[in-house]
């Protein structure tokens, strides 16, 4: 055997994989382990294989459990009983105590093939005890037949295969919650799967954004949603619909977002359309506004270009409510806000901004009180008492809202309080 030849392949399987070189030979000798059991072994038997990649030599051994009598189910398999036992045999089995056949049953089967008794393993070993494994030596063979080769083909195949997968969840359960560069690949059932480098992500139809289209060979970025570990599920869950990935692209944009100093508060989303975000400087002299829309709005631009030309709207967080939901309500422009104890507020502008208040469908009303979580109700300063269509939005809806969040006022009752 050409060890170094072998040496450079395995190196080369190594970096195309972009696994580990010690994972490549633990595959290798899961594989001849395999062959080996195959061709001269039982099926019962546990057999490993050390294959030295310095010198090419070939080790096999079997591995036995060290068990006490009473952790396992010993069951004695007796030949065919004669005709004349046969019926007190019988008889003797149904008088058998069913309880204590139902505790055995508890127990693991004891398998001569995989364990050794205490005692035995003591006369091989001094200082043996229950759960060590001992091993045995077994002659080298190099030699296998064609079934046994086919078998250590697919067992190597196999175990490159999940360390390929166990490399690439590793690498990409760091950048969950990150973005990430892509190029599409296929579509399939409403679905998109974009190419990632070294792992295929997945786009699933109501994480895209409504009324976008996507062409393959496209590159574009994608917020990682989740990295999971089924293999019988996509691993890699993509997403361009979610809030954070607008926080994403705000970071990348903006120097000032990245190091910490203008903080995104509050993102409220209604993806392919509008998008609000909250902003607070940490610093006085920071405008948290300027920063994100940027010198002639240039950074506000890149991440509407990245999202179709998404509209999206910047306020200023402020710890005050009145001046938050004034604030959320832009681009209209807000008279004056009065709020009660139930997070509730009424916004008063004047008639000719009621249209861009309440915005086309309830949309700017709607996602700002999303932004703040505030109910809130817009009305005309010159018609105080009058409900507009369209002009009340209640942050989250009542049958999503979790129980923690109502005030002692807004809880529901029980039947049993009642």
């Amino acid at each position: 055997m050409d060890i170094k030849e072998l040496g450079s392949a395995i190196q080369q399987i190594a970096t195309e994989k972009g696994i580990q070189p010690d994972k490549v030979f633990d595959a290798i000798e899961s594989a001849l382990a395999a062959a080996y059991k195959k061709e001269y072994r039982k099926r019962s038997e546990i057999i490993k294989a050390k294959f030295n990649h310095k010198t090419g030599g070939l080790k096999f051994w079997q591995e036995k459990t060290v068990v006490d009598p009473s952790e396992v189910r010993i069951v004695i398999e007796e030949e065919e009983p004669a005709e004349k036992n046969e019926k007190s045999e019988k008889k003797e089995f149904k008088e058998a105590p069913i309880e204590q056949e139902s505790e055995e049953e508890l127990l693991p089967r004891y398998n001569s093939d995989r364990h050794i008794f205490t005692d035995e393993a003591k006369a091989i070993k001094k200082d043996a005890k229950s759960g060590d494994i001992l091993e045995f030596p077994l002659e080298t063979h190099a030699d296998f037949g064609r079934i046994a080769a086919q078998t250590a083909k697919q067992v190597i195949l196999q175990g490159l295969r999940e360390a390929e997968r166990s490399s690439v969840r590793e690498e990409f359960a760091g950048k969950e919650g990150q973005i990430v560069s892509g190029i599409v690949q296929r579509f399939e059932h409403g679905n998109v799967y974009v190419d990632l480098g070294r792992a295929i992500g997945v786009m699933f139809r109501n994480e895209s954004i409504p009324g976008e289209h996507y062409r393959q060979s496209e590159r574009l970025r994608f917020y990682i949603l989740a990295v999971q570990d089924d293999p019988h599920r996509p691993g890699i869950v993509l997403s361009r619909s979610h809030p954070k990935f607008i926080a994403k692209l705000f970071e990348l944009e903006v120097p000032e977002i990245a190091d910490g100093v203008v903080e995104i508060k509050s993102i409220a989303r209604e993806a392919g359309s509008r998008t609000k975000i909250a902003v607070s400087s940490k610093e006085e002299r920071v405008d948290p506004i300027g920063s994100a829309v940027g010198q002639r709005g240039t950074r506000v631009i890149a991440v509407t270009n990245e999202l179709g030309n998404e509209k999206i709207d910047i306020i200023e967080w402020s710890e005050e409510p009145e001046k938050y939901i004034a604030n959320s309500i832009s681009p209209a422009k807000a008279q004056r806000v009065e709020i009660s104890g139930r997070r509730e507020a009424r916004v008063f502008v004047l008639d000719d901004q009621l249209s861009l208040a309440i915005g086309k469908g309830g949309q700017n009303v709607r996602l700002a009180a999303k932004l703040t979580g505030w109910k809130i109700d817009v009305r005309s300063e010159n018609r105080p008492d009058e409900v507009l269509e369209g002009g009340v939005s209640t942050a989250i809806p009542d049958d999503e809202r979790d129980p923690a969040q109502y005030t002692p006022e807004e809880k529901p009752k029980n039947e049993d309080d009642e």
